[in-house]
Parts: C-alpha cells; structure tokens; sequence
C-alpha cells in the first residue's frame, strides 16, 4: 500500500468523526494552549472505545498528527497486540524506549536518578538481574513520566488497542491515571469493550468506573458510506451500489475502505449490476474469505505471511525468514506481495495493516505447524541475542513433550521475569515448566521458585506451591530449610500466624541439631509470639527464655532468639532495663549485623522490626528512629515500595507518636496506609496502620475524626490475629471511653483485658486497658477503679522505664482520691520529665495543673498550667491546648494569672 493510499484510507476512516475529533482537539489545546499563555498545563485522560474497525487507530493517529504539528508535543506511541500480550511491560517499553534508546547511560542515570536499578529492567535499558518489587518498578515508571512531563515540551502518550496490552502495562497505567490530573500529560487509549474481560481490575476500573466517560465510536451512516464511493468513483456511483456497500460492511470503516479498494482492484463499475458482486469481495476482506485470498498467493507467501503471525508485532524480517525458512531474497519478494495485497505495510520492520488481519491468519494456521513455528520461533528469538523473557511468549505455546532442556528456559525467563518486577509473567513461565514435566529430581526446586514467585502477590498460591514442594523428594535440605521459611512467610502475610509457626515447628522438629534448626525454631517463636490469641503464651515464653538467655549473640540465629526474647518480655511488661540488654546482644555496635537488613531475605524484614519497635517502647526514641529511617532508605533504594515501605512508615510514625510529635506522626502514618492501600484491602499493614493513626488522632483530641477514619477502614471486631501497636481491642475500648460510649467501653476493654491477662501481657502503653476500665468503672464502682488503676501501676513499676511509671500514674490520678491524685500527678510530672515521650508529660503537666486548680492552689496552678499549654502547642495536641486554655482562663477569673496567658 503507498503513502497516499493509507493516507486516503485514514482519512475515510474519519468520516462522521466531528465530535471526536473534536474531543482530540480540546484535549490538546487544553495541554498546550494553556502553555502559551504561561498558565500551567491541564493534562488528562482521553478513552476511544468501539468495536474493531471502527477507526480508533485513525483517530490515535489524527492526535499524533495534531499533537506533533500544532502542538509540538513529544508523543510516546504504543499499541497492544494478541501476540505480545504475554511479554511484560512490552507496551511500556514501546512508549519509552524512543525516548531512552539515543541518549547515552550517563543521560539515562540522570533522568531516572534513583529509580535507573529499579525501573530499567522493565524499561528494556538494564540488564535484568535479581528480583524487583512490581510496585517499585510502577514508582519509578512514574518517576519517568513526571520527568518527562515537566519539560518544555507538552508530552502526549497515545496507547492503541489497549485491550491487548501485557497485564504490566495496564497495572502501571492504571495506578499511573489517577496522577493525570496533577501531572502536566495527556493519555489517550483506544480499546475495545467487549474484550476486556483478561485485563487487570485497575484498568477495568479506570475505563469502566472512575476513569474519563469514554468516547463511543458508532458505525457509519448510509450517508457517510454513500460520501466514500462517490470519492472513490468521481464519475458516476449508483445509489444501489452504494446501498449495498453499507450493506455489507455494516458501516465498519475499515471494512468500506477494503471493500470500495478491492472494487476498485477488480474493476467493478460503480453500478447497480455490480452490486450482487460486493458481498463475495467483502468476504474476501475477513476470515475464511481473507484466508482463501492468502492462499491464492502462493504456498511461500503464506507461509511468510503465518511466520509473521507467529512474531507479532515490530515484525523483524531476518525473523520472519528465519521461521518461514528461506533466504532474504525470496522473504523479500513475499512482504512485497503480502503488502501490495494489504495485509503487511512498513519497510524496516514489518506490521500488519490491522489487527482483525493478524488474528485471522494466525488462527488459520494449522494447530500442529503453529506449535512447530512458536518452538521455532523461540529457537530464532533466543539466537537472535534476545533473551530468555522475549522467548518465553512462543515457549508458552510449545506442547509438553518431556524437554528438560524447555523447563530450563522457562526458569531461567521466570527469573528475568521476576527481575522486571513481573511475577505474574514468572508463574506462568513456571507453570508451563511443570506441564513439561521436569526431571523428577527438578520438579521440587521448580515448585520452590514457583511459589517465590507468587509470595508479594498471591501468598495462597505460595502456600499450596511451597507446601507441594515440601511433600517431594529429592529436595535438598538448603531448599527444604529456604522453602519451610518462605512456606511461614506466605502464611504469615496471609493473616494465618498458627499456620505459620506449625509449619516451622514441624518441620524444626525434624531438622537435626544445628543452625537450621535454630533458625526454624526462632521462626517458631516468632509467628507464635505476634499472635494475639496464642493458646500457650506463658510456655512458649519459657521456652525461648532458656533458649535464648545463654546466648551471646555470635551468629544471625541467636541475634534472632534474643530479638524475639526482648520484644516477649517489651510485650508482657518485664524489666525494660533487661529487655534492653537482650536488643543489645541482638545488634553489633548498636546496628543490624550483616545479612539481618531491611532487605535481607533470609530473615525477612520482621526481626529487624521487632527490634525498632522494642525499642520505641523503651524509651530508646532515638535508636529506634535511626533503624526505622535506615528502613526507608533500604527498601527506597532497593525499589521495595508495596507493604515493606508502608511498615517503615508506620514504624516511624510510631517513633513520633511515642516523642510527642503528633503532627509528624500523622505525616508519616497517612504515608503508611496510602502506600498500603495499593496493595489491596484487609492486609495486617492496615491493622497497624490504623491503629496508630487512631491513636495519634485521639492524642490531638480529633475524636469525630478517629471514629470516621475506623468506620472507614474496617477497624471493629473481629480483629487481625496479629499483634499490632496499639494493642486492636485495647484502643477499641479507648476509642469508645472517648466518645463518652462507657457501657461499650466497658465490655470492650473488659474482654481486652481477660486476654491479655490469661497470657501475661501487661505493657500499660502497649495495652492501658486496664487504666482505661478504670476510668470508665469510676461513677459506678470507684473501688474497683481504684484497684484496677493501682494493678496497672505496679505493672507499669515493674517495667520500670519513665514514660510507663509516670503515665500510668498520671492515669491512676484520674480515679484517686483528690489528695492522692495530687501526689500522683507530682510523681508523674517528675518521671516524664526524664522520659522523652513529651506528649505524656503534657498530659500530666495539664493534668495536674488542673488538679492544682481545683485544690485552690492557684499559683502552682497557673505555672503548671501555662507550662502544660506551651508543650501542648508543640505536641500538635489540639485537644490539650483547649484544655489547658479553659482551665487558665479559671485561673484569670480568679485573679491569678495574667489575661494573657488564655491566648496565643
């Protein structure tokens, strides 16, 4: 086909496309215009949705046109096709890659900054090795297109056949649109509707629900048709030739052009007596009918034409030669004929003049030459210096026939897909790997990778994968130790921690003595000891205390016992001083030893959590921080940004939660869930995530806000199984108490606390049930308050740190008589002077300013009072600092303190 003929035919295929265009136009002009001006850039979200052949491709282009032309804008380009659909982050590739091809590394590093490891990969620009989280991979493809973006140049990205876009793709695309808005950039994306059915739920959800109202292609009119054969036969066009044309094509554009182009090949004049003649000339322009004028072409033409096919898209002729099986020469002559025909166009690399052409043929190639060509064509890719992945796609169709050689391709494609961030693309690698079969003795280690592969996506899928392997034999005791723990994980993430310390206990018990069986045996202890509801606390407890008590501390496995050791006695409420000295032990000169990092595997990120946790709840603020901050770092640069960067700044913000920085802690808590919440719903990062953020809220004294935030997230019973900070049940009751809700209160914190005593937890800041079932008994049963208040106090004397004696003192003052609610409060004062938790001391300053108030002392009163509102002020304690306001202005009226001192 020459360049006039396409260009006439994509101008036909704009007719009755007014309002379309228009759409185009106004987007464009929304980009561009408004940057002329010097006002900031509106980008957005354009959909063209309709059945094939309707024209969405000539719109897509008619953008481009304008876009480049008018607006001189840099466009990225890229179109979905059946047969690339399985390559991940191919159609991501094809948008940036003329972008990044012809500038140098040094230009690339310098566009991607941190993100050059972690997105390219996927962009085709790095070689693939190790393994990337799918969402940091998605980050960092953002990061590129902001910086795209924000040049001088308006940015267009146009994607067309959307539905046939890799899964990867679409994930990014999805996520990636709701930015539109913010971002400098215009997306437009042509799909087809009724073949959404494969495509990732965030895509489905962009064009479907909260994505830009699509605009609908219809057919054409019989007007519109008429208007076509009149250009194509200027002389003269019967009204029923006509007719009969939107007749047969239903007013498909595409199909009028074909039609009017094959009548006119054929000579037919524009009358009524040729009519009868165009249905067989439509028919010849699809399916069977296309297939037959193929075949007239000859048996090397078709077999080019299949060969085609078979690769795709960006058809690379040496390819296509290759798998056809002739020399340059007569392949030459073929894609001649093949355009000429209509069926391919370009020079360099070859495509198919549509995609209802390709899918056509290549369902018409015979089931067992279309097994032989993909095998073939896996061989040429692989030769082709292409690489595993890019092989893969046509490895997939090959039928299973016992080829080891086959099981290790696809594993090694499963790890370069798993090095772009695409375990999907890596479990079907595997999956078909299994189909093989492979050798037996193989087939343990293939169930292993396959169930790695799943872990950040899918942990049941891991589980029934990792569980198979374990029942096999042949499996290695370094892959049975690796698969057991990773096993542990799977269930862990998914919510079922007496799974996952069965499983490690199972199989510790079988493991001779040694450091395997030491490691096992502290995953044991760690699942069995974050569960909420363990059945045998105070024995397990025993057991990993004279497990881990003689130990120094030499090796990765005793600085894991001594971490679950102290994070044990944290949460039961022992000596602080002693459950320092075991973090200690658990560190090399304060920091993590060598393979315990953030993003170490073989640990996983939980030890190293529990140890900055431990320490937040000892006071060692400052320790704490550090790891947490190192956390983000690590996970940042290595591209971890799904649920292990959440937990880091969920972690932080319980740093400044415990400091007293409110404002911060909120910061860094919404940060948390917002990363969180990419991942999916009911997730233990969302436990934790809300519970902090409730609990800061209710520090602020946002109550409504609190209540809101647990009605929108889900946080009511039944609770996760997993330990979380605050303890779940225990804010619950305190949420309630807040709302003035106490009969609730009551029965929440009454059930909390059974819980907890039966397996002797008794931290009052991770769980001041106790001192908030005593404020909530008061009115009714002040004895009983009283006795709950001062059991919590010894508990809290027995942990002994600062910030635990003096808040529980301070809470205990709330249903003491008022003569030894003085002293407590002074006492309280005295200790959260030396704690670094501000926010408590401000509650105990306010406190017993108010307290000092009411006894007459007004005085003291006032100091404490005016002490209490400044430190209120630099907590973000919103709630406090009205408080403290109200009581001064009491201490105004009686003439004590200044008038000032009630405003700032």
């Amino acid at each position: 086909m020459s360049g006039h003929q396409r260009e006439q035919n994509a101008s036909a295929a704009l007719f009755e496309r007014k309002l379309e265009l228009q759409a185009a136009d106004e987007a464009v002009q929304r980009l561009c215009g408004t940057a002329t001006e010097g006002r900031s850039r509106l980008g957005g979200l354009l959909l063209y949705r309709g059945e094939a052949g309707l024209g969405k491709t000539a719109l897509l282009a008619e953008t481009r046109r304008k876009a480049m032309g008018e607006g001189k804008c840099t466009v990225l380009f890229a179109r979905g096709s059946e047969s690339t659909q399985p390559v991940p982050f191919h159609v991501v590739r094809q948008l940036f890659q003329p972008v990044l091809a012809p500038i140098s590394e040094p230009e690339r590093r310098e566009l991607l900054a941190g993100w050059y490891e972690i997105a390219g990969p996927a962009l085709g620009i790095v070689p693939p090795v190790g393994q990337q989280d799918p969402q940091g991979v998605r980050d960092g493809i953002d990061f590129l297109v902001t910086k795209l973006a924000r040049r001088p140049e308006p940015l267009v990205m146009l994607i067309d056949d959307a539905h046939w876009a890799d899964a990867e793709s679409l994930t990014w695309l999805g996520y990636f649109a709701a930015r539109l808005r913010e971002t400098p950039l215009l997306a437009v994306i042509s799909y087809r509707p009724e073949e959404l059915s494969d495509v990732p739920p965030v895509f489905h959800d962009l064009v479907a629900t909260r994505g830009a109202r699509p605009v609908e292609l219809r057919p054409l009119t019989p007007e519109s048709v008429n208007r076509l054969v009149c250009n194509a036969f200027p002389d003269h066009s019967d009204a029923p030739f006509c007719r009969e044309v939107w007749a047969v094509t239903g007013g498909n554009p595409y199909e009028t052009v074909e039609l009017i182009a094959k009548a006119k090949d054929r000579g037919l004049k524009p009358v009524e007596e040729s009519a009868p003649l165009l249905r067989d000339l439509g028919a010849a322009s699809r399916g069977s009918g296309l297939v037959a004028r193929l075949e007239r072409l000859g048996p090397a033409v078709t077999r080019f034409a299949w060969a085609s096919a078979v690769l795709g898209t960006e058809i690379q002729p040496s390819l296509a030669a290759n798998l056809a099986g002739m020399g340059p020469a007569q392949a030459a002559e073929c894609a001649d004929k093949l355009r000429h025909a209509r069926i391919l166009a370009g020079a360099i690399d070859l495509e198919f003049v549509h995609p209802l052409i390709a899918t056509a043929i290549y369902a018409s190639i015979p089931p067992a030459t279309r097994t032989a060509m993909h095998g073939q064509a896996a061989w040429s890719v692989t030769e082709a210096g292409l690489g595993a992945a890019a092989a893969s796609r046509h490895l997939l169709e090959v039928h299973p026939d016992h080829d080891s050689e086959l099981v290790e391709q696809l594993r090694v494609a499963a790890r370069e897909h798993l090095a772009v961030g695409a375990p999907d693309a890596a479990r079907r690698c595997l999956e078909r790997a299994l189909q093989e079969p492979p050798p037996e003795e193989e087939r343990a280690a293939v169930l292993y990778e396959l169930g790695c592969s799943a872990l950040l996506t899918s942990p049941p899928t891991t589980v029934n994968h990792l569980r198979t392997a374990l029942s096999l034999p042949h499996l290695t005791e370094e892959l049975r130790l690796e698969a057991t723990y990773r096993l542990s994980q799977a269930y862990a993430h998914n919510s079922q921690l007496r799974e996952a310390a069965a499983v490690v206990k199972e199989q510790a018990d079988r493991t001779p003595p040694g450091p395997g069986r030491m490691r096992l045996q502290a995953a044991h202890y760690l699942w069995q000891g974050i569960q909420v509801e363990e059945q045998d606390s105070l024995a397990r407890s025993r057991r990993i205390a004279e497990l881990a008590e003689p130990l120094p501390g030499r090796d990765n496995t005793e600085r894991t016992l001594l971490a679950l050791r102290g994070f044990d006695c944290m949460i039961r409420g022992e000596d602080a001083v002693q459950v320092v000295e075991y973090m200690e032990r658990a560190l090399v000169e304060g920091r993590l030893a060598d393979g315990m990092g953030w993003t170490n595997t073989e640990w996983g990120f939980e030890v190293p959590s529990i140890i900055g946790i431990t320490l937040a709840y000892t006071d060692r603020l400052d320790q704490s921080e550090e790891l947490f901050k190192e956390a983000v770092t690590a996970f940042e640069v290595s591209g971890w940004s799904g649920g292990h960067l959440a937990f880091a700044h969920d972690f932080l913000g319980l740093v400044f939660r415990r400091r007293g920085e409110l404002d911060e802690a909120e910061a860094f808590l919404r940060e948390g869930l917002r990363l969180g919440k990419r991942l999916g719903p009911g997730l233990p990062i969302h436990w934790d995530g809300a519970c902090l953020l409730i609990d800061t809220l209710l520090a602020r004294g946002r109550v409504d806000e609190a209540q809101a935030f647990a009605e929108e997230n889900g946080f009511r019973a039944p609770y996760t199984p997993a330990i979380v900070l605050p303890d779940a049940a225990s804010l619950a009751g305190r949420l309630l108490l807040a709302q003035g809700r106490k009969k609730e209160a009551v029965a929440e914190l009454e059930a909390a606390g059974r819980k907890l005593e039966e397996r002797g937890r008794h931290n009052t800041i991770w769980a001041p049930w106790a001192l908030d079932l005593a404020v909530a008994v008061a009115d009714e049963d002040p004895e009983r308050a009283r006795t709950l208040a001062d059991k919590a106090v010894r508990h809290a004397a027995v942990f002994g740190t600062d910030t635990a004696v003096g808040d529980a003192l301070r809470r205990a003052a709330l249903v003491a008589e008022p003569h030894e609610a003085l002293v407590k409060l002074e006492k309280a004062v005295v200790h959260l002077r030396r704690s670094p938790c501000k926010y408590e001391l401000t509650e105990a300053l306010v406190a017993h300013g108010v307290a000092l108030l009411e006894a007459g002392k007004l005085p003291e009163a006032a100091e404490r009072l005016r002490e209490g509102l400044e430190a209120a002020e630099q907590c973000a304690a919103d709630g406090l600092v009205a408080t403290a306001r109200k009581a001064l202005a009491s201490a105004v009226c009686e003439g004590v303190a200044p008038a000032g001192d009630t405003v700032r």
